[in-house]
């Protein structure tokens, strides 16, 4: 009874590292690229006895020629040929339930995968009091955008040319020379 709830761990854990990354995966059929992930994060490469190339060598040869894929039975036909690799001082079968026990049970890792971005930058590039040139003009003293006012160049009659800070002064210039 115990033996089944292994296998049923073991086949979930396939199923959990067939989908992931892949929203067209079905679950039933490993890639090369997720059993390279499920024996990095279970823990069957550990740099000495098993290697990333060990791996890639394993899937090669239980794979069908044609396909790109491992089912589970090829799946754990491979578990099978890095058991004694993995666990070189155990018999064939304690080192079959060794590595069924590393996989058993787990599930893709995710820690470290994306980034968060960084909030200063963010903060940094969308401060419209910091802005110069004709994005200056789009916003206002508090940071909101004027709307069509800030983008389109509303053309007034004054006899000024457009942007000029000091527009109808010249009234007041000629009185006080009078």
């Amino acid at each position: 009874m115990a033996e089944s709830a292994d296998v049923e761990q073991l086949l979930t854990s396939f199923k959990k590292f067939a989908l992931h990354g892949d929203p067209k995966a079905t679950g039933k059929e490993l890639n090369g690229k997720n059993w390279a992930k499920l024996c990095k994060d279970c823990k069957i490469i550990d740099g000495k006895n098993v290697t990333g190339t060990d791996v890639d060598i394993v899937f090669s040869k239980v794979k069908q020629k044609t396909s790109r894929v491992v089912t589970y039975e090829e799946f754990h036909r491979a578990l099978e040929e890095l058991a004694p690799k993995r666990f070189k001082g155990q018999s064939k079968e304690e080192a079959l339930d060794s590595i069924f026990k590393l996989v058993e049970g787990k599930e893709p890792n995710n820690a470290g995968v994306t980034k968060v971005a960084k909030k200063g930058a963010v903060d940094r590039l969308t401060d419209a009091s910091r802005y110069t040139g004709s994005h200056k003009e789009r916003f206002d003293e508090s940071g909101k955008g004027r709307g069509r006012e800030g983008r389109e160049e509303l053309v007034e009659k004054t006899g000024y040319v457009g942007a000029y800070k000091n527009a109808g002064t010249y009234d007041n210039k000629m009185r006080a020379e009078k």
